[in-house]
């Protein structure tokens, strides 16, 4: 089993950054996709930005392209997201997830393509 937890996510001003990120425990997800998704309230989870196993390839959301980067650290078993230029309709739920499939090159776009999930961290933009 994947434990994933989330960290990083607070309150900040319009135009602020913050960095989050999601450290795995158990099984490693070093040879895995992951993701980024969010839920803002009353809305469904969405996409964010994914990125496959070896940290090659990437992919971002419309909504969030320029402004945001993923990355992650196999050695460390840890996925980052860095949110800059950070706007009020940013603000969500971040769920960081792990795909169980090894060795694929093109990163996941969807809920379905990940099996483990974290709790979520709280990020909130003011105006």
């Amino acid at each position: 089993q994947v434990q994933l937890v989330e960290s990083g996510g607070g309150l900040v001003q319009a135009g602020g950054s913050l960095r989050l990120s999601c450290a795995a425990s158990g099984r490693t997800v070093s040879s895995g996709n992951m993701g980024w998704f969010r839920q803002a309230p009353g809305k469904e989870r969405e996409f964010v930005a994914a990125i496959s196993w070896s940290g090659s390839n990437t992919a971002y959301a419309d909504s969030v392209k320029g402004r945001f980067t993923i990355s992650r650290d196999n050695a460390k078993n840890t996925m980052f997201l860095q949110m800059n230029s950070l706007k009020p309709e940013d603000t969500a739920v971040y769920y960081c997830a792990a795909s169980s499939v090894y060795y694929s090159r093109k990163p996941y776009y969807t809920r379905d393509e990940y099996d483990y999930w974290g709790q979520g961290t709280q990020v909130t933009v003011s105006s």
